[in-house]
């Protein structure tokens, strides 16, 4: 049983996070947040002072409240737009600005994306101070690559980041507003000059220097396949090289985690290093130097990593037990936990957005929890077998407390997961530990061959293991959806779950009950729902069209160009469209090659669909042919490729009643056609300015 008195952190970081997830849902609430801290600190020294009974109650809920509003404080203190002179409260146009690459330059197909931190702008003809971060993307015709600490003076002005325009899309504007970023640009690199070299942290130079230090090593030893993009990703975080069908196969066998650097690297590295100079222990003083070492390589791998945040928390956590250790101090691993989140959540309250903090300490949590139990549950004879059955136990723990987030985030389960983690966690531990050698004795004749050769092949062995986990039936289910309120339904079932099965108390098994019925009967609408839907979707996909029609959970995708479930405008801007609406059977279709399901005429002018009883006509180009009109009303019209120029052009050939322009046409044309349609009353739908269009039947 528990004693939630030993562990005071866990209640610390509930209560910080608390106040967290009060600013995200009410950051205007400062003056009451001020009000209650003075109410809060006059109770508890009223309290104290007269002694009343109920003093340690008094003191505990005041303490854990104060915490609260610490969180709620800490997350405006982080929140840039708070700051009065950020680029996202600046009324005048920008002519050009001042600004300081933050960020590594990551490699992308024709562009360089980096971050910059903005130090002042120019409007009309002054200078003056502005701060803010923008994410700027430069074409790789730049004669050098751009690095950390360099000062540039940029032409243009930066624009503020589009919101999602396709339903359920992935909401990447909120992702980089809680970083802090509001603005990109895309450059030439005609578009600045390069003034200096200044870091703003020498630190982080340092970091940078090394993980680039790091990646020549891998590099000369592992050249530039998929070997050396997954050690890439693990070792150093930069994930840039990986081929995305690889990466699919990874998230298939259930272990993404390994593309990333996490607390699980940092828990193999510790392990690796205390097993290597265990031997200076057994010296009277020798615990000193361990921890010493010890602390210095850990802090060491997280400077390589540029201090990402998984890597940070297991750093400081293995550092709280390090120093514990060394002085005699027991220290319990969950309350360690909680502390090392807690100081990162004080440096950075948005972290806890991310789905990374999330799944990794959900994670550790988990198995610090309840993997004795379950591995205790079954015993072995034959130790490869007790072997095999622990790894198996970290994976089933690990899935367990984390796959409900999986489906939140992902919309997708990997059902091998149970098959592949106690194969990849010892290969991934394998190669974290020779890619750390091969940084080590890499210089060294001979010896550094060998060890890039050994780990070249557990890389490949490694990836054969996911491709062929990968390849089997029905290795990933997708797509599946949960709604916050059924996120909230599973948590409640698996968590009570677990402590019934501990316990064996009815009314835990009461409470798992109900939330399994309640989550039966959510589901269960939702997927009554999804059968009757009938929509007509055309999606926001930059410089093309794209229209979905979706019945049921069928649906046939039209674009003019060939798309498959692995092309980019899929991936990124339709996927997460269909998943939110239990779309899992795609037809791809151009207009040459359309199924028997969607009736199509078309000549070199316009298309035309016949679908549900309705008529959709897609307009390439309005023949010049004097006469030429449209014998009837359309339902919808879709204009694509810069078709109109005028809404003259329409008048009296095409008459439709939903008039929609796809994003294949400029966009100063269907802005300066939106703007003469609001003019003359004409209803109109631009993907571009206002969002997919949705039509439900």
């Amino acid at each position: 049983m528990l004693r939630w008195n030993a562990f005071p952190f866990v209640r610390y970081g509930i209560a910080l996070m608390g106040g967290i997830i009060a600013y995200l849902f009410f950051p205007g609430i400062d003056k009451l947040i001020l009000l209650y801290l003075l109410v809060d600190a006059t109770v508890f020294f009223a309290a104290f002072w007269l002694k009343l009974p109920a003093i340690g109650l008094v003191k505990g809920v005041s303490g854990l409240l104060a915490l609260g509003c610490l969180g709620w404080l800490v997350t405006a203190l982080h929140t840039a737009s708070t700051h009065t002179n950020n680029l996202i409260h600046l009324q005048k146009p920008i002519r050009a600005y001042r600004a300081v690459v933050g960020s590594q330059a990551e490699n992308r197909a024709k562009t360089f994306r980096l971050e910059l931190d903005l130090k002042t702008v120019l409007t009309d003809s002054t200078w003056q101070p502005a701060s803010g971060r923008l994410i700027v993307y430069i074409a790789k015709t730049v004669s050098k690559k751009p690095r950390y600490g360099d000062i540039w003076l940029v032409r243009g002005a930066p624009r503020t980041i589009d919101p999602p325009l396709n339903p359920g899309e992935f909401n990447y504007k909120r992702h980089l507003a809680n970083r802090g970023i509001y603005h990109q640009q895309y450059l030439q690199p005609t578009d600045r000059i390069v003034m200096g070299y200044q870091p703003e942290n020498r630190l982080t130079a340092l970091a940078y220097g090394i993980n680039e230090w790091a990646d020549s090593v891998f590099t000369g030893h592992l050249g530039h396949g998929p070997e050396f993009a997954i050690v890439k990703a693990m070792i150093l975080g930069v994930r840039d090289g990986i081929d995305p069908d690889l990466q699919q196969a990874y998230s298939a066998a259930g272990a993404v985690h390994v593309l990333s650097v996490s607390g699980l690297h940092v828990g193999v590295l510790f392990a690796a290093l205390s097993f290597v100079l265990a031997f200076l222990k057994r010296n009277r003083h020798g615990k000193f130097l361990f921890a010493a070492l010890m602390l210095g390589l850990l802090w060491f791998y997280a400077l390589m990593t540029g201090f990402s945040a998984p890597v940070l928390g297991s750093a400081f956590m293995f550092s709280l037990l390090l120093i514990g250790q060394t002085i005699g101090r027991s220290n319990n691993p969950l309350n360690t936990l909680a502390a090392s989140a807690f100081l990162i959540l004080l440096m950075d309250p948005y972290a806890l957005t991310t789905a990374g903090f999330q799944l990794s300490y959900l994670a550790v949590g988990g198995l610090l929890l309840w993997h004795r139990s379950l591995y205790q549950s079954i015993t072995f004879r034959y130790r490869w077998a007790d072997w095999l059955w622990q790894l198996t136990a970290v994976a089933l723990v690990a899935q367990l407390l984390t796959f409900p987030l999986g489906l939140f985030y992902f919309h997708q389960f990997p059902t091998y997961f149970w098959l592949a983690n106690p194969v990849v966690i010892p290969l991934s531990s394998l190669v974290l530990i020779l890619a750390m050698g091969l940084l080590v004795v890499g210089w060294i004749p001979y010896v550094g061959l060998a060890v890039g050769k050994v780990l070249f092949g557990a890389m490949w062995l490694l990836n054969q293991a996911i491709l062929w986990t990968e390849k089997l039936p029905f290795s990933i289910l997708k797509p599946l959806t949960a709604t916050p309120w059924e996120l909230l339904l599973l948590y409640a079932l698996i968590l009570f779950g677990i402590i019934w099965l501990v316990r064996r108390e009815k009314r835990y098994g009461w409470v798992m009950v109900v939330s399994a019925l309640l989550l039966t009967a959510s589901v269960g609408w939702t997927t009554i729902l999804r059968k009757k839907q009938r929509l007509l979707i055309v999606h926001f996909v930059p410089h093309t069209s794209a229209i979905s029609f979706v019945e049921g959970t069928s649906a046939v995708f039209l674009t003019p160009e060939a798309r498959n479930d692995t092309s980019r405008e899929v991936t990124f801007y339709v996927r997460n469209t269909w998943d939110s609406l239990g779309v899992s059977r795609i037809t791809y279709a151009q207009p040459d090659r359309t199924p028997r399901q969607l009736p199509f005429y078309q000549n070199k002018a316009v298309s035309l669909v016949s679908w549900q009883g309705k008529s959709i006509l897609l307009v390439h180009r309005i023949p010049k042919k004097e006469g030429w009109r449209l014998p009837a009303v359309v339902d919808f019209a879709i204009i694509s490729r810069n078709a109109v120029q005028s809404w003259n052009d329409l008048k009296g050939r095409v008459a439709a009643r939903h008039i929609i322009f796809d994003d294949s046409s400029k966009t100063p044309l269907t802005d300066r056609l939106l703007t003469e349609a609001r003019h003359r009353g004409i209803p109109c739908h631009s993907v571009r300015q206002q969002g997919a269009y949705v039509f439900k039947f």
